[in-house]
């Protein structure tokens, strides 16, 4: 990374136009041993490095590749904030695919018309509760082809095809890897600044929901305007509480936080979010 690509008056922010796996490849090298992001489970705080991170998001998108993942295609995320649901958007990214975070109190009929609408070939999703809301609407999903779920409680006796867990499809990406040595690096690096890289549903309150498509500079630049007005910097802190499916959650603690390197800090539950605060 180039001396130019940081802003030294703007706390270490990444100034250069890179894509979001660009970004986290970027803190990865410079500072790998800082906090990414932390998660609070069973009332212990437990964290995850920008290293660590980025071997996390390297190997999910391989599993993803492997899965059949390509530039172009959509994926849907539904859950709370969860490391392994923020790590997996950027992992889709890092092959060019499109994720569509999704709500995950929407029951799941409200689900149907996203997944059609927006051709989603794979659904990674937080835990039993979402995998059966997608299971529900399975076959009125032709191009769905991959449930993936990040917690196990309560699905390892599921034996309908297509669904496995995050752990398996990390140990699928090790085995893609060793294949195709490179190949998901090399998709990060074809990766363009101006290049889509998620879509946002609308709420459907006057008809259907609208997917509305950004790129990668939609979501950085005013995300970089607003760091630099607030002092944003990696000596920060910010809690992430509010749904992935928000377009302004993605700006406060997705686009911020790639561009500045805070850290990002994930509730135990919306339950105690004041209490976690």
């Amino acid at each position: 990374m180039a001396e130019s690509a940081v802003s030294a008056s703007h706390g270490g922010a990444l100034t250069e136009s890179l894509t979001f796996p660009q970004c986290l490849l970027a803190h990865a090298r410079m500072r790998p041993e800082a906090p990414a992001m932390r998660e609070k489970y069973l009332g212990i705080w437990q964290t995850t490095t920008w290293s660590a991170l980025s071997t996390l998001v390297l190997q999910m998108a391989a599993g993803l590749a492997a899965r059949g993942l390509k530039r172009g295609d959509h994926i849907a995320l539904i859950g709370d904030n969860r490391p392994r649901l923020y790590a997996s958007m950027i992992a889709a990214q890092c092959l060019g695919a499109i994720p569509v975070p999704m709500y995950q109190d929407a029951v799941a009929a409200e689900m149907v018309y996203v997944f059609r609408d927006a051709s989603i070939r794979i659904a990674v999703v937080e835990d039993q509760e979402q995998t059966d809301k997608v299971l529900e609407i399975r076959e009125q999903c032709p191009q769905l082809s991959d449930i993936i779920y990040d917690d196990d409680r309560g699905l390892r006796n599921y034996q309908q095809s297509g669904i496995e867990s995050i752990d398996a499809l990390l140990e699928a990406g090790a085995l893609y890897e060793q294949a195709h040595p490179g190949k998901v690096r090399q998709a990060i690096d074809e990766g363009g600044f101006h290049d889509d890289c998620a879509m946002f549903y609308t709420s459907g309150t006057t008809g259907n929901p609208k997917g509305v498509v950004h790129t990668h500079a939609s979501l950085i630049l005013p995300s970089r305007t607003v760091s630099q007005q607030e002092g944003l910097g990696p000596q920060d802190e910010v809690l992430a509480y509010l749904p992935m499916a928000w377009i302004g959650q993605n700006i406060f603690s997705y686009a911020q936080w790639l561009i500045n390197g805070f850290t990002i800090n994930m509730p135990e539950s919306q339950e105690t979010v004041m209490i976690d605060m």
